[in-house]
């Protein structure tokens, strides 16, 4: 089961750095490359806008 970012997401940047296979993509609003993610949750954790949670 993969993380997905929510519409409450204020692309400040924090969850990029905590990603161990680099799964986050830029935007208005960040993306989590399903393929990819291997679910640790470390983007979730430092998501000021609580904008990550498990699919």
């Amino acid at each position: 089961m993969a993380h997905v970012i929510s519409d409450a997401c204020v692309a400040c940047g924090a969850c990029i750095p905590e990603c161990p296979v680099d799964c986050i993509k830029e935007g208005d609003i960040y993306v989590i490359d399903k393929e990819a993610c291997i679910d640790c949750g470390a983007c979730a954790a430092v998501c000021p806008s609580d904008a990550i949670s498990p699919e």
